[in-house]
């Protein structure tokens, strides 16, 4: 799959690509704000979105609005370190496919990707 990652830790989004990379995806670009990611997301149109929450500008629930007005069958996959009911239900009500939690796994990505 074609993946877009965007968080605004680049430690983060190579540690992403790396797992990806070794799983067989092709990650097509890479965003550290919410203006980049939309701005990716438009040109390069990615099977997969991986999308942090907590970044500087638009947050990931912002981006994740604007993609599935882009794209309602958009697959986007929230990569949080918060873990907490109400942030949850808010993701997947506005059209998150998955959560991944941080600290993350390779196993993490595996269990995101089978859903889609």
């Amino acid at each position: 799959m074609k993946v877009l990652i965007v968080d605004d830790n680049s430690g983060t989004r190579s540690m992403i690509k790396i797992i990806l990379e070794r799983t067989g995806h092709d990650v097509v670009g890479e965003a550290g704000d919410g203006e980049s990611a939309l701005k990716a997301f438009s040109e390069l149109r990615p099977d997969v979105v991986l999308l942090d929450i907590i970044m500087p500008g638009k947050s990931g629930l912002e981006v994740l609005e604007a993609i599935r007005k882009i794209n309602p069958s958009a697959k986007v996959i929230m990569v949080t370190a918060v873990e907490q009911d109400e942030i949850n239900s808010q993701i997947l009500s506005k059209g998150a496919a998955a959560i991944i939690y941080k600290p993350f796994s390779f196993d993490d990505f595996e269990k995101a990707f089978r859903r889609l």
